[in-house]
């Protein structure tokens, strides 16, 4: 069979199947299979909250340039379980072809007979395998690329299996022999790069920026940040407690923080809505604390395993009373390394809470990247040895307090959630209490000189600006580069609080769209709040999926 697709230079896999099924593992085996072949590779996935059954798809685009936006547009579909069809013909194009068990498939397709060579090898779960060897065949993918691939994700489950393995794939590629290849042009250093997704590209900038703390209590989409943490944290000398609830999570980190180690907590929406007032003690307190949230979609529980920008006025206003704070929200990976790195520094510099916002899209999103992409920030500690006359929080100019803790020289740490003096004791003195009020505000008027500016992407003087925050670089950024036009630019913020100074500049004299996955807007209000900035149109997508490159297209040439 010969196959053909229209484009040529990239091409959106997806793979189908039931939870516990194996598609993650193969989404796996076939992103570093590519990589190491040669090919830019992407991979996003969405999936239901269960353990066992349900419908499930991993979108994986082999590129012969970098590549990673959520496309709707699918050129080969494999089909691992008869709901699969069904679950994603939306994303079925006429052109798609379609790759399944023959029992399965209805589309004009490819029935292949992966369940009864499975069986024959010895379990129906060698399915996948012989897909994955398939596809792999299909796009060219050497044979001994293959069995690395294999022997790295299943030797630990013993030799017997891990042959068995290398077999189901066996019989996948001798299946796709005679078949037509893909032909997609490879770069050969692309082998040589790093393949990482959002969840690991956040762990290691916290362990980067110099955390030595992180309690969390597991909740999606934030538990695989936990996960690296807990797996490779003693490497870097961090400690990892997995806390009974979210209460005592944050508390253990502000504790933690109080000793001196620079603590994290990551958690979602509902998970963190428990948090909010320990939030006001970081602030009260002036105890440094990184809190990473991995939206979806609420109110409670929501769709637990989809994607949403939701929390946004949640972390802005969560904590009583007012005091300062920064919000950084990563677009791009090496994004999100960088900047949980200065969310540790500037945490630590002022002496309050900053936040992390990502979410299901980002968390999970894979793509490959060259290691120097990754830049490391300079580590600084701001800890003072303390005298005896020493006062944790002593008036200052800028509002921020020489910082020392317990046993690191011979002063008295002493802090209080009730207003205190500038020893730390509780006080009523109204005076004092405004001008403690003042102290803390202040820092967010140095914050916001420090703040990051916007990235923009096209011409300065461009007539019409796509805005956006967070995730949604990267299908905007996609849309922006396929239509070419040098009256089209695209504004991506990725530190949403405090807005830097200039950001009307930015604004000023264009037709603005702005996307965001709430249905509120969140983003554009602060614009409105802040500057007085009015977003002209707005489109909003809260069905729990991202923007896809396609849908951008059709909104911004409805603009044009």
């Amino acid at each position: 069979m010969d196959f053909k697709f229209k484009t040529k230079d990239d091409v959106t896999l997806v793979l189908g199947g039931e939870a516990g099924q194996g598609i993650q593992t193969v989404e796996q085996i076939l992103l570093w299979a590519f990589k190491m072949a040669g090919y830019n590779v992407c991979a996003s996935k969405e999936y239901m909250s269960r353990v066992r059954g349900g419908q499930n798809s991993t979108q994986i685009r082999v590129s012969s340039r970098r590549v990673s936006a959520y496309k709707e547009h699918t050129d080969l579909l494999v089909a691992l379980s008869p709901g699969a069809l069904e679950h994603l013909k939306n994303r079925i194009y006429p052109d798609t072809v379609v790759m399944g068990d023959e029992k399965d498939v209805e589309y004009p397709a490819l029935g292949l007979p992966f369940l009864k060579l499975a069986q024959e090898i010895g379990s129906p779960i060698y399915a996948n395998i012989i897909a994955a060897g398939a596809v792999c065949n299909l796009f060219q993918v050497d044979a001994d690329i293959f069995n690395q691939c294999l022997t790295a994700m299943f030797s630990r489950k013993g030799e017997e299996i891990l042959q068995k393995d290398i077999q189901a794939g066996r019989e996948g590629y001798q299946m796709a022999e005679s078949w037509g290849k893909v032909e997609v042009e490879r770069d050969p250093s692309v082998a040589d790069q790093v393949l990482l997704n959002g969840s690991e590209a956040v762990a290691l900038g916290c362990m980067s920026g110099g955390c030595k703390f992180i309690a969390s209590y597991p909740m999606t989409p934030s538990t695989p940040v936990q996960v690296y943490m807990a797996e490779h944290g003693r490497e870097v000398g961090v400690v990892f407690e997995q806390a009974e609830d979210e209460i005592a999570a944050i508390n253990m980190a502000l504790g933690a923080s109080y000793t001196g180690a620079s603590s994290m907590v990551a958690t979602s929406g509902s998970g963190f809505a428990l948090m909010t007032e320990a939030v006001g003690l970081s602030g009260m307190t002036e105890t440094p604390v990184v809190i990473y949230i991995g939206m979806r979609p609420g109110p409670a529980v929501g769709l637990p395993t989809r994607s949403s920008q939701e929390d946004l006025d949640l972390a802005l206003y969560s904590g009583p009373g007012e005091f300062a704070r920064a919000i950084f929200a990563p677009g791009r990976l090496e994004d999100a390394y960088q900047l949980s790195q200065r969310a540790f520094q500037l945490a630590e510099e002022y002496q309050i809470p900053v936040f992390i916002l990502s979410d299901q899209y980002l968390a999970d999103l894979h793509y490959n990247l060259p290691e120097e992409d990754l830049v490391d920030l300079k580590w600084e500690s701001y800890l003072v040895k303390t005298e005896e006359d020493y006062q944790r929080y002593q008036l200052t100019r800028n509002g921020i307090s020489p910082r020392g803790v317990p046993g690191y020289g011979g002063g008295l740490v002493v802090v209080d959630a009730d207003e205190h003096d500038e020893d730390g004791h509780i006080t009523e003195d109204l005076e004092l209490r405004s001008r403690m009020v003042e102290k803390r505000y202040h820092k967010l008027q140095n914050l916001r000189k420090e703040a990051l500016p916007p990235t923009l992407y096209g011409e300065e003087d461009c007539e019409v600006l796509l805005v956006g925050w967070g995730s949604t670089y990267h299908p905007l950024e996609e849309a922006r580069r396929k239509l070419d036009r040098d009256d089209l630019g695209f504004l991506h913020f990725q530190q949403v609080y405090p807005l830097h100074p200039d950001t009307e500049k930015y604004l000023a004299g264009k037709k603005t769209v702005a996307y965001e996955n709430n249905i509120k807007g969140q983003f554009s209000n602060l614009l409105k709040l802040e500057y007085g900035v009015d977003i002209q149109e707005r489109v909003a997508k809260y069905n729990g999926m991202p923007f896809s490159v396609e849908e951008v297209l059709r909104s911004v040439r409805e603009v044009l």
